[in-house]
């Protein structure tokens, strides 16, 4: 049977336990909630800090006890960390991390953006072709975030001067104010353009979760799902945590006559490199 990665954002920069309180925020609450979410059939964990005020952080200690955490547990789930946590943060914060602790992924959001209609979003040229490279010179596999077809273009772009590999790791980011909006016609167009080989995943932030979800199923793709993303299960119903969210994606796969991938699986699935306790 074809293997679907299920990847859990646990967290993200942005809501708070006010929207939910589900949401973990401290080192130790995100790798609980990572442990859960592996032991219900996550393969990846995409993660984002906060600080001691719950905003969006690249402190590079956080990370690091976060994955002590995680690992201590004896849980192989990919860790897959975000490179855009903190919209203030430097070039140089935005990688600190990634040298430190060698994450087989990390996000490469390919582009400059409006975001949320209040802000940038900044990705400047220079920093995207530094932190290519640095992924290549420390083999840390890039997430290659899609918020528009724009920075898919970009992307290619990249990966004809060698700053990314081909074939690239896609995740399509729908819903995101300021980029595309999350419908399956906008979904549909994003993957026919994507090179042959391409391996790529999806989700629909808040009500363009579960059409984006089940799409994506669908049209064979891998899927994300999280309190990061979208933090009701249902209308007008919170999730009670993200394990939740995990185990209804898992449900959905084995229904379209899939099978969850493991994490090691996945690893394979993304030509990482073999987990090592």
């Amino acid at each position: 049977m074809a293997k679907t990665i299920i990847t859990v954002a646990t967290t993200g920069a942005f809501p708070t336990k006010e929207h939910n309180p589900a949401v973990p925020l401290t080192p130790r609450e995100i790798a609980e909630d990572v442990y859960e979410c592996w032991q219900a059939g996550a393969a990846i964990a995409h993660l984002h800090m906060r600080d001691e005020a719950g905003k969006g952080s690249m402190c590079k200690d956080r990370f690091a006890e976060t994955v002590h955490r995680i690992r201590e547990k004896g849980c192989d789930v990919v860790l897959n960390l975000t490179t855009s946590g903190d919209l203030s943060a430097s070039d140089e914060a935005r990688m600190a991390h990634l040298r430190v602790l060698l994450p087989e992924l990390a996000s490469y959001d390919a582009g400059t953006m409006n975001w949320m209609h209040s802000t940038l979003f900044v990705n400047h040229p220079a920093f995207l072709e530094q932190l290519g490279l640095l992924m290549q010179e420390i083999s840390v596999r890039p997430e290659i975030e899609i918020f528009d077809p724009g920075m898919l273009y970009t992307a290619l772009h990249y990966m004809q001067k060698g700053i990314l590999k081909s074939p690239g790791y896609f995740q399509f980011v729908l819903g995101a104010a300021g980029g595309i909006a999350a419908t399956v016609e906008n979904l549909v167009f994003l993957k026919s353009l994507l090179p042959q080989g391409s391996i790529w995943s999806a989700f629909g932030i808040g009500a363009g979760h579960m059409p984006i979800l089940l799409a994506t199923l669908a049209l064979g793709g891998n899927i994300r799902v999280g309190l990061e993303d979208n933090v009701y299960y249902a209308r007008g119903r919170l999730a009670r945590n993200n394990a939740e969210f995990v185990a209804r994606a898992v449900r959905l796969v084995n229904e379209a006559n899939n099978e969850p991938a493991t994490a090691a699986e996945a690893r394979q699935i993304l030509g990482l490199r073999t987990y090592e306790h």
